[in-house]
């Protein structure tokens, strides 16, 4: 069985390097063509693929082939497949999840999704709008059919990318075929979950069809996929134990006492956010080869989702009828408590999207002394509505509704690699990447289906960042590299402005200049040792929504800062590679210190949160990951991580009860681990584990229960996964996430025990 995680270091795919055209070879035939003296990661892909990577990494790297996540993970979206790699940690809570499922790294917890970068085939899939939990990468652009090989690289050291990649680089490469194919695939998922006043049964199905060939030049493939869902809630309507008995309101019953995450006693009221989506993504992909050396590609990606979120009250009164405030407000009493609840808690919502991405790339592959290449993207919010419900009106239902057509982003690069000696490579390149924001909040009659009316509020701004990069790798010595790079960038933020009802405000324009180095150097010890060592610089500027979406303070005051400094952070790892006979293990060790932190904290001006810079933090930690294949038995292949990040605030004057208190969302210990089994040529089996230590939401670390609703659990789950090849085009699959039923949370509950069944037919 082919290792699942494939480690990194000379056999490492991550380290791709630009792969050759020939048709006569397949990237699946010949996955990994091994340089004699690539200490840092230097490693060429042979097939028909090329890799969207530098070609040098400075950097610990990791990979996984899409057949092995075929064969042992329950891939039900893109961001499943990294389930297992160390560090890594996608907060997705439920099948579908399309605005919240961010990724978090080392030093990088789920509150920071600007601090790392995804992309499709080269294409930006990170959603570099804004900074949180709501901007989630856009996953649904890839499919797990479509994955050929994903590849991670840890940390901000190289200087082809910008200051985001201060976490984590992930690099989906997608499928291209050489000769006609055909793949058809059916899957059903179902949980049991049962929390508070919730104990129902939740499912959801997928299916998808693809198609590819090659004819000469041409080579094309067609994706389609369309999933519906029925998630769990993922939100509770919950009040504070007021400190004075009262018994004037309704008595009822239903309702459940708790302790919030500050340890404080609380009434959960009712559930919400009881997501159904449908979703629906069509890809197509074109490449022609002007010669064996010459591609041109174009990329397609079209994704839908409608998604409603309904509601759900835990409350009856005395004849056992439902208690719900829909058009005033209802005061309840449990255990001699009065409660006020307004319609508000229990409002249902509706989203409406369609986003466009398409991509085209010119790109050589010599491998002679010179080769470059061109590519350009665009993301397009044709669609993009969410209605909210608001109080009903006799037989009016009004509401909200927010609209932002017209937001995207647009990225142009162009770059170009010299080998004058086989002891230099030279990679240098030109990028400009731009984000445009535009939403409006209109009142509207109907609120699940009216035109909009009245302006509530309304926010713009546009940022670029323009960049100029090089970096030289040189093997100065038989067991000596050195990669040595610069980063220089220009950023502008620009047309930015911020209205309410009644009031606009614009802000001026932004200009800032950076320049952030690179430097790395690698040792080989012998055939089975290599040493490494990487430092870097990196700046994460302000995204365009934390500089100018907010609320006007008295119309002329906004409730928030448009003048937050960008996020320095100097990172440096330490690493030894170990190779063993049929595997590899290494260690890292790894500082980070970051000036001017960008997070969510209490403002005295907007009379709650904005963010704002926090002064220093300072993380360090080490990381263990390690693959062996054919462990006592043949076919059996171990692989894991494990992850000590003790990251803490150092300073932070706008907050000092914060000072030394443990950055939110970056657990001490993290620990992934997958045993896959190919049993025979018909049968393999996988068990994955996952653990997370203790987490913290706020930054004064005052969330001290963390299995509460809205706090950040602990916890250890399993997955379990058996895949039978009936014959050469029929498979099935059967699995099971979370195997143990584990409740845990990340702010929203994630599912329970979940079952999954699939079968794919393959031509």
């Amino acid at each position: 069985m082919r290792n699942p995680l494939h480690a990194c270091r000379r056999h490492a795919v991550a380290a791709a390097t630009a792969a050759a055209f020939s048709p006569a070879l397949h990237a699946q035939d010949v996955l990994v063509a091994t340089h004699a003296t690539g200490a840092l990661d230097r490693v060429n892909i042979t097939g028909s693929r090329p890799s969207t990577l530098p070609i040098e990494i400075p950097t610990s790297t990791e990979s996984i082939t899409g057949a092995a996540v075929e064969d042992s993970i329950n891939a039900t979206d893109a961001e499943d497949a990294l389930k297992y790699f160390p560090s890594l940690l996608v907060r997705k809570r439920y099948i579908g999840d399309f605005d919240h499922a961010v990724l978090a790294s080392r030093a990088s917890g789920t509150g920071n999704s600007a601090r790392s970068l995804v992309y499709a085939d080269g294409m930006l899939l990170s959603n570099l709008l804004g900074n949180g939990a709501t901007f989630t990468p856009r996953w649904a652009l890839v499919t797990p059919e479509q994955i050929e090989r994903i590849d991670v690289l840890y940390g901000p050291f190289s200087a082809a990318y910008p200051g985001n990649s201060a976490g984590a680089i992930v690099d989906y490469l997608t499928r291209m075929p050489r000769e006609f194919e055909a793949h058809a695939k059916l899957g059903a998922q179902t949980q049991r979950y049962a929390l508070y006043g919730t104990d129902e049964r939740f499912s959801g199905g997928q299916g998808s069809v693809s198609l590819g060939s090659r004819q000469g030049s041409w080579s094309w493939w067609v994706d389609l996929n369309r999933l519906a869902s029925d998630a769990q809630p993922i939100g509770f309507v919950n009040k504070t134990v007021p400190a004075a008995p009262g018994s004037s309101g309704t008595p009822v019953t239903g309702a459940v006492v708790d302790a919030n995450p500050r340890n404080q006693p609380w009434v959960l009221f009712g559930a919400t956010g009881q997501t159904h989506t449908l979703q629906d993504h069509a890809k197509l992909k074109l490449a022609y080869d002007f010669s064996p050396t010459l591609r041109a590609s174009y990329t397609l990606g079209i994704w839908r989702n409608d998604a409603d979120r309904d509601v759900q009250s835990f409350l009856r009164d005395a004849g056992g009828a439902p208690v719900q405030p829909t058009t005033a407000t209802v005061n309840v009493d449990v255990d001699g408590h009065d409660y006020a609840l307004t319609p508000a808690d229990f409002a249902r919502t509706r989203n409406r999207q369609e986003h466009v991405a398409q991509g085209v790339a010119l790109k050589s592959n010599t491998r002679g002394t010179w080769d470059w290449e061109i590519a350009a993207s665009h993301y397009d919010y044709r669609r993009d509505e969410q209605r909210t419900e608001a109080v009903r009106v006799g037989t009016r239902f009004p509401g909200a509704l927010t609209d932002l057509h017209g937001t995207g982003w647009t990225t142009l690069s162009v770059r170009g690699t010299w080998r004058p000696a086989d002891s230099h490579t030279v990679e240098a390149g030109v990028q400009r990447d731009a984000f445009r924001l535009r939403t409006l909040t209109s009142e509207t009659a109907q609120w699940s289906a009216g035109t909009p009316g009245a302006r509530i509020a309304a926010a713009a701004g546009d940022t670029t960042l323009t960049s100029l990069w090089a970096q030289d790798s040189w093997r100065f010595a038989p067991q000596w590299r050195s990669v040595l790079g610069l980063r220089a960038e220009q950023w502008r933020a620009f047309n930015g402005s911020v209205s309410n009802a009644t009031a606009d405000h614009a802000f001026d324009t932004r200009r800032e200049q950076h320049l952030s180095p690179k430097a790395a150097l690698s040792f080989e010890a012998g055939a089975d040792w290599t040493f490494k060592a990487s430092a870097g610089r990196a700046v994460r500027m302000p995204t365009v929504s934390e500089l100018f979406q907010g609320a006007l303070v008295g119309n002329d005051v906004p409730a928030f800062d448009p003048t937050l400094k960008p996020e320095t952070s100097w990172t440096t790892e330490l690493s030894a590679e170990r190779t063993l006979p049929e595997g590899l293990l290494r260690a890292t060790l790894f500082f980070e210190r970051t000036a001017d932190a960008l997070y969510s904290q209490p403002s005295a001006v907007a009379g709650g949160n904005t963010v704002q810079n926090v002064d220093k933090i300072r993380t360090h930690g080490i990381e263990l990951a390690g693959r062996a294949d054919n462990v006592g038995i043949r076919g059996l292949d171990l692989s894991g991580g494990l992850t000590y990040a003790d990251s803490k605030i150092v300073k932070n004057d706008k907050n000092p009860a914060s000072v030394g208190a443990r950055q939110p969302r970056v657990p001490l210990w993290r620990v992934s681990l997958l045993a896959a089994w190919r049993v025979d040529e018909h049968w393999s089996t996988s068990l994955g584990a996952r653990y997370s230590g203790r987490q913290y939401g706020q930054l004064d670390n005052s969330d001290s229960n963390d299995f509460a609703y809205t706090g950040f659990s602990r916890f250890f789950v399993a997955d379990l996964r058996v895949r039978y090849r009936i014959d050469k085009q029929w498979s099935a699959a059967v699995g099971i996430d979370n195997l143990g039923n584990k409740r845990y949370r990340a702010f929203h509950p994630y599912p329970q025990r979940t079952f999954n069944a699939e079968l794919k037919f393959d031509l």
